[in-house]
């Protein structure tokens, strides 16, 4: 078990980069192409990882079966999202780490057969990590690059592989809970 997962510097310049593939555009125009390629890939599950790229899926009928979410966007707070789950978690992950309580609340979501909302206490941006680890392959990770479009990531063995080897480069950081 991790405490927390702090990204170093050296770090940050490759995480700016998509994990997956982009889809340019603002998500009136993403989302046509996303929902072509759920149709096409047929993922094994759908993991979204932000606000705004949540709440554009399912208000254009696309259920993620796991949802993370900070109740921000682009780290100005926002009215939270009104969409329910059929289960609901909680987990603290102070910005730019990934802390256990995170890391342990999606493992769960993940093992289960149930729609899960995560809700972040603190920032959601590096939570795609433990969801591409945790996620069953085949599924898609779904978050958002902010002002190019959305990124979808189809999570395989060598995609694990790769997010380990990020994982494995960031620090380890002892709390003080």
């Amino acid at each position: 078990m991790i405490d927390i997962l702090r990204l170093p510097e050296k770090l940050r310049a490759k995480l700016k980069k998509p994990l997956g593939t982009l889809i340019p555009g603002n998500f009136q125009e993403t989302i046509s192409k996303l929902r072509e390629l759920i149709e096409r890939e047929k993922p094994t599950k759908i993991i979204t990882v932000g606000d705004a790229v949540t709440e554009c899926m399912i208000k254009n009928g696309i259920q993620p079966d796991v949802f993370i979410i900070d109740n921000k966007i682009m780290r100005q707070s926002i009215t939270p999202l009104k969409f329910g789950a059929k289960r609901t978690l909680y987990a603290k992950n102070p910005a730019g780490t990934i802390s256990d309580n995170a890391w342990a609340a999606i493992k769960n979501a993940l093992e289960m057969n149930i729609q899960t909302k995560i809700v972040i206490d603190g920032e959601e941006d590096l939570l795609a990590l433990p969801a591409i680890l945790f996620a069953p392959e085949s599924s898609f990770v779904v978050y958002g690059q902010p002002k190019e479009g959305v990124v979808v990531i189809k999570v395989t063995a060598e995609k694990k592989a790769e997010v380990k080897l990020i994982i494995d480069e960031m620090e380890v950081v002892n709390s003080k809970n």
